[in-house]
C-alpha cells in the first residue's frame, strides 16, 4: 500500500501537531524525512515515526541523512558518531568497501530501532580536488571503480538491514565547484566525459530502489535548467544511465532552485520526476508544494510499489561482532 501523493514531507519539530497529521491525512505523502530538528531521545523518535504513519494509516517510508561526518541527523550521546566517509575511506584502504557496508549495518540497525526505513545513501558522486567543501567529504573516493565498489557494498548493506537504499545526488554531483544549497552550478564537460566518469557509478547502480536528483547544470545536454527540471536529464537518467526506480528531487528548498515552491515543484515533476522533496516542515510551504505535486503518475506509482517491495525483513545480526570488525580494520588503517 503506497500514499497517492507525489511527494515526501518533513515536520517541523520533535512531534507531530494536529494541524500537519490533518494535512498527512488528506494529501496522503508516499513518505516523510526526518532532520535533526525532530531528533531528541530514542522514545520520543519512535512516537514520532509511529504517528507519521498513523497519520497515513500505513507503513510509509520513512526516510533520513545519515551518511556519517557533518551529513548526520543522529548524533551522541543515543547514536554513534561517524567519521566523514571519504577520510574513513582514505583510513580503511583495500578494506574500505568492507568497512563502509560495517559501517552502514550499524547504522542500519540504529534506524530501524526508531522506524526509520530508508537513508539517503550512497553518495556515487565522483570527488576531484575542485569539488565543493559541502560535499567533497561525503563521497567514497575519486575513481568511478573505487566509487562504484564502496556504493555497491553499502547499498547491499542497508537493502540486507533491510532498509531502502536512496541513491545520490543523480546523474553526478562531484564537479560541482558551488554548494548547490546557494547557488546553482553549471557543469560544462562534453557528454562522452560525463557517461564513462560522473555517469558511470550511477549506471552500475541503477537497480537500486530510489534516487535523488543534482540541482545542477550539465551544459552538454540542457545549458538553461537544472537536472532536477531538466526533462533532457531526467531521459538520460532513464535512458541512458539506465536508471528505472523511483526519482526524487533534492530538497525543493535549495537555492538553486527558482522561483517559487509551487513553480519548483511543477518543473520537476513536469520533466520526469516522480517524487517532490521538501524538508523543512513548514506547514504552509508543503500546502504549497502539495498542490503543485498533486498525485502520483501512474508510472510513479508503479515505481514506487516496487521500490518498496525491496523492503524485507531484516536479518538477526550481531551487533558487536560487527563492531569489533569494523574496528578490527579501523586499527589496521591506522597503523598501515
Amino acid at each position: 500500500m503506497i500514499g497517492s501523493g507525489a511527494a515526501i514531507f518533513g515536520c517541523e519539530g520533535p512531534s507531530l501537531t494536529a494541524s500537519e497529521r490533518d494535512f498527512f491525512r488528506d494529501y496522503d505523502p508516499f513518505g516523510f524525512i526526518i532532520f535533526a530538528r525532530n531528533v531528541d531521545t530514542p522514545v520520543q523518535l519512535r512516537k514520532l515515526t509511529s504517528d507519521l504513519r498513523d497519520a497515513v494509516g500505513r507503513q510509509a517510508p520513512i526516510l533520513i541523512d545519515q551518511e556519517g561526518g557533518r551529513v548526520q541527523r543522529l548524533r551522541a550521546p543515543h547514536w554513534r558518531e561517524w567519521t566523514p566517509p571519504l577520510e574513513a575511506i582514505a583510513a580503511a584502504g583495500d578494506d574500505a568497501a568492507d568497512m563502509m557496508a560495517l559501517r552502514s549495518s550499524l547504522i542500519a540497525a540504529e534506524l530501524l530501532d526508531l522506524g526509520i526505513d530508508a537513508n539517503c545513501a550512497p553518495l556515487a558522486d565522483i570527488a576531484s580536488p575542485q569539488t565543493h567543501p559541502f560535499l567533497r567529504n561525503r563521497c567514497y573516493g575519486d575513481s568511478v571503480e573505487g566509487v562504484t565498489s564502496i556504493a555497491r557494498a553499502v547499498a547491499q548493506a542497508y537493502l540486507s538491514m533491510g532498509v531502502l537504499p536512496v541513491a545520490k545526488h543523480l546523474p553526478g554531483h562531484g564537479r560541482s565547484v558551488s554548494d548547490t544549497h546557494l547557488e546553482l552550478p553549471t557543469v560544462s564537460e562534453d557528454r562522452n566525459t560525463l557517461i564513462q566518469n560522473d555517469f558511470a557509478p550511477f549506471k552500475a547502480l541503477a537497480d537500486l530502489p530510489m534516487a535523488m536528483t543534482a540541482h545542477i547544470i550539465f551544459a552538454a545536454y540542457d545549458a538553461v535548467n537544472p537536472a532536477t527540471q531538466s526533462a533532457e536529464m531526467l531521459r538520460v537518467i532513464r535512458e541512458v544511465i539506465g536508471f528505472g526506480g523511483l526519482l526524487m528531487t533534492d530538497d525543493l528548498n535549495m537555492q538553486a532552485l527558482q522561483g517559487d515552491l509551487a513553480s519548483r515543484t511543477a518543473r520537476s515533476i513536469a520533466a520526469g520526476c516522480d517524487i517532490a522533496l521538501h524538508c523543512k516542515g513548514d506547514l504552509a510551504q508543503m500546502q504549497q508544494v502539495a498542490a503543485a505535486a498533486g498525485a502520483m503518475t501512474p508510472a510513479a506509482q508503479s515505481r514506487a510499489h516496487a521500490a518498496l517491495a525491496q523492503r524485507r525483513a531484516p536479518k538477526t545480526v550481531d551487533i558487536a561482532g560487527l563492531e569489533a570488525m569494523l574496528s578490527e580494520i579501523e586499527h589496521k588503517g591506522s597503523h598501515g
